[in-house]
């Protein structure tokens, strides 16, 4: 379980990014200051540094120069309001491994943070590719292959079906589904996973075995078929 540190001044973001990259299987804490910030990179020893720009006390490109100068190489992937070239050569500059502009979705910087950790980590696999069957998901180009066939996903399906693989064999509830896929702030019902559903198994059951079964009452799971 890599450890994530999230840098974040205003709570209700930082709670959300540590709360999405717990049901990602992270373990997370939380600063929101950079003093603050450079005492768990000690105590706490992530293996990567989600930082915020603009912090009350201190820059965070300014924290990432001094975790640097003390030695330390963890990633370190910036969150910033500021989109300028000049702001993101900076934190290039400073140590900085990925830049990621606010606002993003939780999707993207998900997806940045596992980039980075495979890049920066030499025991973890090149390959960004999830396979199940003969299902397979890169999560660095987010193209899907069903028997060898691309597969064409809008960004909502992939999301889902991605979720669906990284639980395999799990029984997902709607709900569930509803805080992942749709970030936690969703306000509509969940008939909105039964019509995605619809339209993932039109594009990924189109192929036998189908993989995407529905629990009545329950949920949905991504599995095999049971044999009878």
């Amino acid at each position: 379980m890599s450890r994530i540190l999230v840098v974040e001044d205003e709570p209700y973001l930082a709670d959300l990014v540590a709360t999405a990259l717990r049901y990602e299987g992270f373990e997370t804490a939380v600063a929101e200051t950079g003093a603050v910030a450079m005492a768990l990179v000690r105590s706490f020893d992530p293996d990567l540094i989600v930082l915020d720009v603009m912090l009350p006390d201190i820059l965070g490109t300014e924290v990432c120069h001094r975790i640097r100068l003390a030695g330390s190489q963890v990633p370190v992937v910036f969150l910033t309001a500021r989109d300028a070239t000049e702001d993101k050569v900076g934190g290039f500059t400073v140590g900085g491994d990925d830049y990621v502009t606010k606002p993003f979705s939780l999707e993207e910087l998900t997806a940045r943070i596992r980039a980075v950790l495979r890049r920066t980590d030499r025991s973890a696999p090149e390959s960004a590719r999830v396979a199940f069957a003969d299902l397979v998901v890169d999560d660095d180009t987010y193209e899907v292959f069903r028997a060898g066939r691309r597969i064409d996903l809008t960004p909502t399906e992939f999301k889902l079906l991605r979720f669906l693989l990284g639980n395999a064999g799990k029984v997902m509830s709607k709900r569930q589904i509803l805080d992942h896929v749709w970030e936690y702030d969703f306000g509509g019902n969940d008939g909105v996973v039964q019509t995605y559903i619809s339209y993932l198994r039109r594009k990924v059951d189109a192929f036998d075995p189908p993989l995407i079964h529905t629990m009545p009452r329950i949920g949905y799971v991504l599995r095999l078929p049971v044999e009878r």
